[in-house]
């Protein structure tokens, strides 16, 4: 929940670059033995936001990206379904549609996705029409551009005002880090889309680069960590963009693991955006319960 004014975010928690670029080397460095790795490979599949965000999509390409959402690998039923679907305002209701009973949320980016550079009013009837139309969810971007003017309390008045426009949806706050220049900004920017509202900090867009990256997520879990630790209130955690092998997926869920604890380790906390992640983690899991490693051509490419 939002406060009622806006907290004094000029000054922040300091960042040690050289110690958060360590401290992730540190954790790539651990092994996974093969029974984890096979849990981690599923778990990761299940944390799967499948996203569709291109101007040629259709219906068509929807429906099917939807059906691979809730079957990802037909000749191995048991796989778990991803976490959502993710596509644009206009696409929401026939997503809603076909996921029906599935399990799988329907999530849409809304607020001038990916630049989010718009009038406050629009910004808010693009959040309540993907709502309308059925979205569980909303990935908004917050305004780069007034965040890097200093101009913080704009930042989270407009958050505060699409969390409201959410309804009973959930709201991911996408800060676009790759324009965030540094992650002193970048933890600044995670407390006060927290502050704000935010039931998710996400990274990226997936639209600028770089995208996600290990640094800069282990920079907003702490930040996550240490809002648990003031307030009680558990926010999840969503790094898109750029992650497309199951090794990058594993060494994600260990920073999970490591910085906020076992409890985060569900996709009710923690996503992936990143579709071309799917068809690599099926191929590992595949090798892992088979022997066999299968061709990235036997996988659909929704």
């Amino acid at each position: 929940m939002s406060t009622t004014t806006t907290p004094d975010f000029s000054q922040t928690v300091p960042i040690d670059t050289i110690g958060v670029q360590e401290r992730v080397a540190r954790l790539n460095s651990r092994s996974i033995k093969k029974e984890s790795k096979v849990q981690g490979l599923k778990l990761a599949l299940s944390m799967i936001d499948h996203t569709t965000l291109e101007g040629k999509d259709s219906e068509g390409k929807v429906i099917q990206l939807c059906r691979k959402a809730i079957t990802p690998y037909a000749p191995m039923p048991d796989l778990p379904s991803v976490a959502a679907v993710c596509v644009y305002p206009t696409m929401v209701a026939i997503a809603k549609k076909t996921v029906e009973g599935s399990g799988v949320k329907v999530a849409s980016v809304a607020t001038a996705f990916p630049s989010g550079m718009a009038k406050l009013q629009t910004k808010l009837d693009d959040t309540r029409f993907a709502v309308e139309q059925g979205a569980d969810e909303i990935d908004m971007v917050i305004s780069r551009g007034e965040f890097l003017k200093g101009n913080y309390s704009f930042v989270f008045d407009e958050i505060a005002a699409v969390k409201e426009a959410c309804g009973d949806a959930h709201l991911k706050v996408i800060l676009e880090t790759g324009e965030l220049e540094t992650l002193i900004n970048v933890r600044k920017a995670s407390d006060i889309a927290m502050h704000a509202g935010a039931d998710f900090i996400k990274t990226s867009t997936g639209k600028i680069q770089p995208a996600a990256t290990q640094p800069v997520t282990l920079v907003m879990l702490e930040a996550i960590r240490d809002y648990y630790r003031e307030t009680g209130q558990k926010i999840g955690m969503k790094p898109a963009g750029g992650i497309r092998k199951a090794k990058q997926a594993l060494q994600y869920l260990v920073l999970v693991k490591e910085t906020l604890g076992a409890e985060w380790l569900s996709n009710e906390w923690f996503r992936f955006g990143a579709s071309s992640l799917t068809n690599d983690l099926l191929m590992q899991i595949v090798k892992q319960e088979t022997g066999v490693y299968q061709s990235n051509i036997y996988f659909s490419n929704d």
